[in-house]
């Protein structure tokens, strides 16, 4: 398996566009796939300039409802003329931050015959698989954000994330958009030899909290990618105790796994 990063916080390359986003390009046993799009349409002018050809992608996921992961949708969909796009059956619901701000994704999109909600795993590809976000008991994270739900807010449970789980020569890789649900969590419930995207750490003040996530990940017999929402002061306390088992994400990077 290779792959690129398209979009994220930061870049490695002068040339290519950072913002607040992922977005991966993911070659997997002759198959390409698309793993979120950004917030904008920087994912796309980035990989026309690591000569990376979205016209080609086969399939697209995006994790969960949120702008950041979902705002270049348009953008896909006009420069790919066939590839189904997977998401949650519930990531076009109006998603809010703390403050109350919308940052969901543009509903208009919904509707699209390439567009494809789903409630249930599917099997993309031979080895490849989209999983909806497993409701555990006592798992509901510690969140201000809300979703609108017949009329009314709600306490957001992020049922809209989906993760995308790779299995290649007895290897098992994880991908996760922002993990909402919690990191840690997601890690022992799943247990794959690598994890991959936001882990969402960059609003945990308590320290202790974090100490513990942190001890958590070690426990676990994994590799780590990370970027995004994970935060510059929660990476730096994860590489001090996973070592060389952390590696950064940024916009430019290409990895083979």
């Amino acid at each position: 398996m290779k792959l690129w990063v398209l979009a994220e916080n930061t870049a490695c390359q002068e040339d290519l566009v950072r913002e607040h986003g992922l977005s991966l390009y993911i070659q997997f046993q002759g198959k390409t796939i698309l793993f979120d799009m950004g917030q904008s349409d920087a994912f796309a002018r980035n990989a026309g300039g690591l000569g990376l050809d979205l016209s080609a992608v086969d399939a697209a996921v995006i994790s969960h409802g949120h702008y950041d992961h979902g705002g270049g949708l348009g953008t896909f969909l006009e420069i790919n003329s066939a590839a189904p796009v997977y998401l949650s059956r519930y990531a076009f619901q109006p998603h809010f931050n703390g403050a109350g701000k919308d940052i969901g994704l543009d509903p208009r999109w919904a509707d699209h015959p390439r567009v494809r909600l789903i409630s249930g795993s599917v099997t993309l590809f031979p080895g490849l698989t989209l999983i909806p976000c497993p409701l555990l008991p006592g798992s509901e994270p510690d969140t201000s954000m809300t979703v609108r739900e017949e009329g009314h807010l709600c306490r957001e449970d992020f049922r809209h994330e989906l993760y995308l789980e790779a299995e290649e020569d007895g290897q098992r890789i994880l991908f996760t958009g922002c993990a909402h649900r919690g990191i840690l969590r997601i890690g022992e419930y799943f247990r794959p030899d690598v994890l991959i995207g936001g882990f969402h750490l960059k609003d945990m003040a308590d320290p202790n909290r974090l100490d513990s996530v942190c001890r958590g990940l070690q426990a676990l017999p994994a590799r780590y990618c990370t970027g995004h929402c994970t935060g510059g002061e929660a990476f730096l306390r994860l590489k001090s105790v996973l070592g060389s088992r952390l590696e950064p994400l940024s916009t430019g990077m290409e990895l083979t796994l």
